[in-house]
């Protein structure tokens, strides 16, 4: 048995719960300044976290680094970025400089359809730029215990995760330097809409947390909460240096947000990740590009790059009136997304449409994504055998993985509504080491 063929032995056959919530307690709450978090976690958000975790070999993660490190090697082409940008708001095609925090990228580990129920190549199914969950997923790695001893072997996270607040504070200060600035930001704004109010919240708490635990100021704020003036922007009477951005409006069009996007568009403030990154990765019509090996050829990239890409992307097309024929006949092989949504929003399986909603779809800006089916992990729901849907988040900066998390789920989409679910630690196999009564 490989290292493959292990880890979903382990993902299907180990239903043991590995979460010690003690120990997650203690993750979440290391600083007086969050306690109680825990608690309202539990309370309000009991779906957030699943007691399991989830298996994998060194070899897939390997697969996903070079799939990302195509997708990387793409975009940084003129040809690529001169095409994309064509269609792109005005405000997506300045660089100013940084490269985006928290990128994610979002696979499916799908069957090899060769006979066998082991995950094959993994399917890059999305792409984010302002991807969540990463300081709640380091804490819930480092909640974990064995579930039994022939389990200790494999229980490797996917990064040094006592190193990991160093890392991602790196990145945020190498955003910093980016745009031009020298030694640390002062202050950063952690921005959202209504942020008390988000699923994620808790999170934005470890980050205000993990900044002044670094002598950096952070306050977490409505972008309504900001202004523009004497080419500074402010929240209250203190000027902001650095945002992150946790807004779902990419490109900052709604008129609350117009002194922040005057303050970048005016360089007064280091926006991190911004519109051109969304631009650049996260608009949905860029998987038709990096998908299609004619495409790629024409843009120049390299013969090597189009097999991985190929391999890794499932096809991708923009539904137009065009092809919808075609796309309708073909539906239930496919899943229709929005080109620029976020969260599964206004997501369809293509089994699924009724023809009011296809109308919609081919006059609102969609494309049209070969299914790429998820594999499974099993796990215990009152003593009962039941089997979750997972999906695998690279969080990335520069093209580098900083940590790879889980998400469980039943139905089409992540919902954090699923009893059991929600995000997953992800370890990897440690090659040559068998588990009793599995192998």
């Amino acid at each position: 048995m490989d290292a493959r063929q292990l880890a979903d032995a382990l993902n299907i056959g180990c239903d043991c719960r590995s979460l010690d919530p003690a120990r997650l307690r203690r993750q979440l709450e290391a600083e007086p300044a969050v306690l109680g978090l825990a608690a309202e976690i539990e309370r309000s958000r009991p779906h957030l976290f699943s007691a399991t975790a989830v298996f994998m070999a060194p070899a897939t993660l390997q697969a996903m680094a070079d799939v990302i490190a195509a997708v990387e090697a793409v975009v940084a082409l003129p040809a690529y970025q001169a095409r994309v940008l064509a269609r792109a708001p005005a405000i997506a095609t300045r660089d100013p400089g940084p490269k985006g925090v928290f990128m994610g990228f979002d696979f499916h580990l799908t069957h090899r359809g060769d006979g066998d129920h082991g995950a094959g190549t993994p399917q890059l199914i999305e792409i984010n730029t302002n991807a969540g969950g990463a300081l709640l997923n380091r804490a819930l790695a480092r909640a974990q215990h064995a579930c039994c001893a022939q389990i200790v072997p494999h229980l490797q996270p996917t990064a040094a995760l006592d190193t990991l607040d160093h890392c991602w504070l790196d990145s945020f200060v190498n955003e910093w330097a980016l745009q031009g600035r020298g030694g640390r930001p002062r202050r950063v704004a952690i921005v959202d809409k209504t942020p008390a109010l988000q699923y994620l919240h808790p999170e934005f708490l470890l980050f205000r947390q993990l900044f002044r635990s670094a002598g950096i100021d952070a306050v977490i704020c409505d972008p309504a909460e900001l202004v523009f003036t004497d080419g500074r922007l402010h929240h209250g009477s203190a000027p902001i240096d650095l945002v992150y951005n946790r807004l779902t409006d990419f490109y900052l069009q709604a008129p609350a947000l117009a002194p922040l996007r005057e303050a970048y568009e005016a360089g007064a403030v280091v926006l991190t990740p911004h519109p051109h990154a969304h631009a650049l990765f996260a608009d949905k019509r860029n998987l038709a590009v990096l998908s299609d090996p004619h495409q790629l050829a024409a843009l120049g990239v390299a013969p090597p790059l189009i097999d991985r890409l190929v391999a890794g992307v499932p096809r991708t097309v923009e539904v137009g009136s065009g092809n919808a024929e075609t796309l309708w006949a073909e539906r239930r092989t496919l899943f229709f997304k929005p080109a620029t949504g976020f969260g599964s929003r206004a997501a369809y399986r293509g089994d699924k449409l009724t023809r009011r909603v296809w109308a919609d779809i081919v006059g609102g800006g969609y494309v049209a994504q070969r299914i790429a089916p998820p594999s499974a992990r099993r796990i215990s729901i009152d003593r009962q055998p039941s089997d979750l849907k997972l999906d695998i988040r690279a969080y990335t900066y520069g093209g580098r993985i900083q940590l790879v998390a889980a998400r469980l789920y039943r139905g089409q989409a992540t919902n954090f509504r699923t009893p059991g679910g929600g995000f997953a630690p992800v370890f990897l196999i440690r090659e040559g080491e068998p588990v009793a009564g599995l192998v």
